[in-house]
């Protein structure tokens, strides 16, 4: 039976990761949230790697303009925690996928990021990130998968979905952001693309190195909103496009978060789903 270890159980990704996970019988899974693992401490992440075959890295420092002030703990966590798992993984011949996102990249981009495009972080946060994915090819080249995300969503927890569904019983209309463009990606669907991912990497099927786990398409946040409001029988008139500059925040943000995924054929893997027909299961509770 193979055994997974999942960081960061705790959060909207983990929980996701476990209700994948739970739906295969052949897997023993065991679930680390931040009480139950401190993945900062090295000695403690070696303790919880021993006995597995993968780990999935969920685990990450997410306040983004947070890190704008505080960017050595966000790095404690996205960067240094990261070659913690993956020196443990070394030692012990465990597969690590670790999750990363879209601000590794500048944002400046007209056509999607490959996954060996440059990066060039505008923020701490993405700094931080960056530095987990170079710990991760660094220490484990032919062991380690990093699999990029961005614009991350789920019916349940804090997220920008969530989050549209509050305000419109709040306010008769919303301002939201058009000038950023990214690909809206249902947290449980990425779930699902670790696990698929984890299982062609013990296969064999998988080369080790970058992924992109956002799904197809695009849109801005606008377009999010009004897509939201629409599945849900709101009017979506009742969204108003704006800039990035009327919502003045610590830390940039990128205005191009596009990703291609030319990686996942060759790991005889499936391309990833349209986001909009990822968000209308979402949002019907259609998770399987």
């Amino acid at each position: 039976m193979t055994r997974v270890l999942v960081t960061g159980s705790g959060g909207m990704l983990g929980r996701d990761l476990l209700a994948v996970l739970r739906t295969r019988p052949d897997l023993s899974v065991t679930a680390a949230a931040r009480a139950d693992l401190d993945v900062t401490d090295a000695h403690a992440v070696q303790d919880a790697v021993s006995g597995h075959d993968v780990v999935l890295n969920a685990a990450a420092w997410t306040d983004v303009d947070g890190a704008e002030t505080r960017e050595r703990d966000a790095t404690a966590v996205n960067g240094d925690a990261v070659a913690h798992l993956a020196r443990a993984c070394a030692g012990s011949g465990t597969r690590l996928v670790h999750v990363s996102t879209d601000y590794v990249f500048a944002g400046d981009a007209t056509e999607p990021y490959p996954e060996d495009a440059p990066t060039g972080p505008v923020n701490a946060y993405g700094r931080s990130k960056l530095a987990g994915e170079q710990a991760v090819a660094r220490l484990l080249p032919e062991t380690g998968y990093v699999v990029r995300a961005a614009w991350l969503y789920a019916p349940h927890g804090r997220n920008f979905v969530t989050t549209m569904l509050r305000l419109a019983a709040e306010r008769d209309r919303l301002d939201v952001v058009d000038d950023q463009r990214g690909q809206p990606t249902w947290s449980y669907r990425l779930a699902e693309r670790l696990v698929a991912l984890a299982g062609a990497a013990l296969a064999g099927d998988a080369a080790p190195g970058t992924y992109h786990g956002t799904a197809a398409g695009e849109t801005t946040w606008y377009g999010l909103a009004r897509a939201v409001f629409a599945l849900r029988g709101l009017d979506p008139e009742r969204i108003r496009p704006t800039t990035t500059d009327r919502f003045p925040r610590p830390a940039p943000r990128p205005h191009y978060s596009v990703l291609a995924h030319g990686r996942w054929a060759a790991a005889k893997l499936p391309p990833p789903e349209d986001w909009r027909a990822d968000l209308a299961r979402a949002l019907a509770g259609d998770c399987g």
